[in-house]
């Protein structure tokens, strides 16, 4: 059995210990981080309570293992150990963590054996070079040049690297001669575990103002679907109300349905249609319709006759009585 020194069981205890206490656990990748930014990024990460410590791969990855038991799903984070891998550890939540590493970096230069953070694009447009060799040298890394105006001019955007793609010494010198600066100096936190649950960097990397447009835009789709589908919900049951006495209404007015609140309304669009079937008629018609209509008569106050008492009545009127008796008398007699 090989021997293992003390030093390197109390650093794997170190950080077994740090990863069953803390319940953020980042992998951070520190490949071409300068000592003095590092130091500096150290300071100000411990200001926040968080904790960094790099070590050799196989020890993290000893003490990860060592810890799985108390911590599950930690051992997924070993494939993202990568470049010089160190361990971050945090109580923050992992996206505003990243955040904050993101705002921490700041452009570098790329250098020939770097690997490419993210595809690197070089814009169509022109450049301050004057006709010359350059132009072999841009089309021997894929960028597609020519002459306008005798300035050397980029045609269309080239893609020269894509992520993970390890930078030439060619490419490396046009982009600083383009001035390209792809590279980020900072910490790159490639993945973090929380609660059983591996984030890596394409996750934790939110566009906020996307995200933030996106959710609006799903609750401008749910607002619309219950109003379509008549869903009453805090937000849409008064909409649905005012909806449904706005169709109640025009329904109304629609069928000259008397009710209340669309009297004024259904008198209106009938008087409306009444002048625009009198808008059609010629002006002859308009004048024989004027001719037809005759004035009312009504009878004067003075020519009213009395109403006649029961002592004016005629003796011929109370005749078909007496008759009637009569015959009844005969009937019964």
């Amino acid at each position: 059995m090989a021997h293992v020194c003390k030093a390197k069981k109390e650093i794997v205890a170190k950080y077994t210990k740090l990863i069953e206490e803390y319940p953020i656990v980042a992998a951070i990748n520190m490949e071409g981080l300068p000592a003095p930014q590092l130091q500096n990024m150290r300071a100000t990460l411990r200001k926040q309570g968080v904790v960094l410590f790099m070590n050799k791969r196989r020890l993290i990855t000893i003490a990860i293992e060592a810890a799985k038991d108390k911590k599950k799903g930690i051992e997924k984070l070993i494939p993202s150990l990568k470049g010089m891998p160190a361990l971050l550890f945090s109580k923050e939540n992992p996206f505003k963590l990243f955040k904050t590493l993101e705002k921490s970096k700041s452009p570098a230069p790329a250098k020939a054996g770097q690997t490419a953070p993210k595809d690197i694009v070089i814009p169509a447009g022109p450049t301050g070079f004057a006709p010359g060799p350059i132009i072999s040298e841009l089309g021997g890394v894929g960028i597609k040049a020519g002459i306008d105006a005798g300035k050397v001019v980029i045609k269309e955007d080239s893609n020269v690297a894509k992520e993970g793609d390890v930078i030439s010494v060619q490419l490396a010198s046009i982009l600083t001669r383009l001035g390209v600066t792809p590279m980020e100096i900072g910490l790159d936190l490639t993945a973090a575990y929380e609660d059983g649950f591996i984030y890596d960097k394409k996750i934790l990397a939110v566009d906020e103002e996307e995200y933030i447009g996106n959710v609006s835009q799903a609750s401008s789709w749910a607002f619309n679907l219950a109003m379509f589908a008549g869903i009453p919900t805090s937000t849409t049951t008064e909409p649905l109300i005012q909806k449904a006495f706005r169709d109640a209404k025009a329904l109304a007015i629609s069928e000259s349905i008397l009710a209340d609140g669309v009297t004024e309304e259904i008198i209106a669009k009938a008087h409306a249609q009444m002048n625009s079937v009198a808008s059609q008629l010629p002006d002859e018609a308009k004048s024989e319709e004027l001719k037809n209509v005759k004035a009312p008569t009504v009878q004067p106050a003075a020519a009213a006759q009395p109403e006649k008492t029961q002592d004016d009545k005629k003796p011929e009127e109370e005749k078909p009585v007496e008759n009637a008796a009569a015959g009844l008398g005969s009937l019964f007699g």
